[in-house]
């Protein structure tokens, strides 16, 4: 009421009208920052009118924020950009050190894998940005206001909303989904420089470990090796897959974080990858239970090749393929009675079937260990150049299997890179698996494979050497440990990766899960070699093929 003069009598000041009380300021929608006008309901019930429904769906639509993005055309109030010298405001809360995108993308509150955002104070993942979803109300109840979207890599303030376009922000978003250049790409090949992570500890791009979450390290021996493959490399680095399935997205990913010079950290996480595997594999291959790397490579290649775009059928009709395929020539006979009183394994004139077949991984077979050593030999460990091996492949030599006498011959044209799984791991009567420790023994440069491929004037010249170089070797070693559930000690398999920088350089590296050193060329084959790739040489150059 307002205050009434000296002379002005009482009765006149309190018939004056006082003021209309406040009302509360409610918002339409998170687009409308101005107060709802009073709304007339059509009939005399008190029954909303077409507008008013429609005011009641855009306050429903607001709840379900966190399901569906905010249209970013139509920018609103919490959109627009932030006032002068607010930009920055808590850019210095960010905490870099904790920050780990390797994990699940997916929220830590509701498990949706939808508009998941990254808090880049804490690390943890939330959905949504808008009004009444979990990052917003983590942004109100803790105090953490810089989030990143880990679809769009763009950086948002929250709760006020506005998007945050400084450069300093940049580092982050190269760790979140590395991306690189064909000149950049190109620079992989040459000897590496070492890089240092927010710790100031060096490592070497492409030369990183990968966590062992629980024994998941058959995987990571596979998928370190696969990265140094040049053009399997050079596509998950290069080509936009998202059109293409989660499995080689998640793969490409993966790839990048390996040969990432800008990393926070000197090790990556398949975390993601593993989840996809295990996943479209029905949990034939999981973090928790150990498996077999070749198998498991055997299932990947064929999925990728598939993801691809390529055909069950038609041979060399994905990228998989032209690098890993090559095919090789069947001849078997069935063994009759008349060989029992002769060579089982001679071939006879008549009744041999030849067929061609396509392979992507070749299997040696190592020949039976002794059973019995004596006392001076008991430590003496057998050996096996890998020269001999491979002469199962010579089309002269025969094996036996069940009733049938088989011969193998490579043909041409042999992939560019060739991959060979030494079969160490036979079950025996018992249905266990029975090791061989035989040692094969090679030289990792200028492995001539001509001798074991069937001439064909047309694609090779006849009398040229067909030369591989090792690029990657998969090594086996059984460690011992007691066992309480049985009586004695029970063996534990311990995978490990060794692989040679780019370049003219010799130096070979060796990983196991998060451990990497250098090892020397010469020691390569005095592991358990149980999976090479093998890279061709260009004909007349020391270079491999591309």
């Amino acid at each position: 009421m307002a205050k009434r003069r000296a002379q002005e009598p009482l009765e006149e000041a309190v018939l004056q009208t006082s003021p209309a009380s406040k009302k509360p300021k409610v918002h339409a929608t998170v687009e409308d920052d101005v107060p709802s006008p009073p709304r007339a309901f059509a009939n005399g019930k008190g029954a909303p009118d077409a507008d008013h429904k429609q005011h009641a769906e855009l306050e429903e639509a607001d709840a379900l924020d966190g399901e569906e993005e905010e249209d970013e055309r139509t920018p609103t109030q919490r959109q627009r950009e932030a006032a002068d010298g607010y930009q920055d405001l808590y850019l210095d809360s960010i905490n870099r050190s904790i920050l780990d995108f390797d994990f699940l993308r997916q929220c830590s509150i509701t498990l949706s894998n939808q508009n998941v955002y990254a808090c880049l104070v804490c690390g943890k993942y939330f959905s949504g940005r808008g009004v009444k979803t979990p990052a917003y109300f983590h942004a109100l109840e803790v105090g953490h206001h810089v989030y990143i979207n880990m679809e769009t890599k763009k950086v948002y303030v929250l709760p006020e909303g506005y998007e945050v376009k400084s450069k300093s922000l940049d580092d982050i978003k190269i760790v979140v989904d590395p991306r690189f250049s064909p000149e950049e790409v190109k620079k992989l090949d040459k000897q590496q420089e070492p890089s240092w992570d927010l710790t100031n500890r060096k490592y070497y791009p492409g030369f990183i470990g990968l966590n062992n979450i629980k024994a998941n390290d058959y995987l990571n021996v596979v998928a370190q090796a696969l990265a140094h493959v040049t053009p399997l490399r050079n596509f998950l680095m290069l080509e936009d897959l998202t059109a293409r399935p989660q499995l080689p997205q998640q793969f490409s990913v993966l790839v990048r974080k390996i040969w990432n010079s800008k990393a926070f950290k000197s090790h990556v996480s398949p975390h993601e990858l593993m989840q996809e595997i295990s996943m479209r594999s029905n949990k034939r291959f999981t973090l928790s239970e150990q498996a077999d790397p070749v198998e498991f490579l055997s299932w990947f290649l064929n999925n990728l090749h598939l993801a691809l775009g390529g055909s069950k059928t038609k041979p060399r009709s994905s990228l998989i393929q032209k690098i890993f395929q090559g095919s090789l020539r069947v001849e078997s006979q069935t063994i009759t009675a008349r060989a029992d009183a002769g060579d089982r394994l001679r071939f006879e004139d008549a009744d041999v079937h030849s067929q061609a077949s396509p392979f992507m991984i070749l299997t040696l077979d190592l020949p039976p260990a002794p059973l019995f050593q004596d006392d001076v030999e008991k430590n003496i460990i057998p050996q096996v150049p890998l020269t001999t091996i491979l002469q199962k492949y010579n089309g002269l030599t025969a094996q036996e299997k069940t009733n049938t006498r088989m011969r193998y011959r490579l043909m041409h044209p042999l992939p560019p890179y060739l991959i060979m799984h030494i079969k160490r791991f036979q079950p025996n009567k018992f249905l266990q698996s029975q090791h061989n420790p035989t040692i094969v023994t090679f030289s990792p440069r200028a492995l001539d494979l001509a001798p074991y491929v069937e001439p064909n004037t047309q694609l090779h010249p006849p009398g040229e050497p067909l030369v591989y170089d090792l690029v990657a070797n998969i090594t086996y070693e059984g460690v011992k440990v007691r066992d309480d559930s049985v009586e004695g000690e029970a063996e534990r398999k311990v995978w490990k990766v060794q692989m040679k920088e780019g370049g003219d350089s010799q130096q070979w590296w060796e990983m196991q899960d998060l451990f990497v050193e250098k090892v020397n060329a010469d020691l390569l084959s005095t592991k358990e070699s149980y999976i090479m790739i093998w890279e061709r040489r260009r004909r007349g150059k020391g270079k491999s093929v591309a």
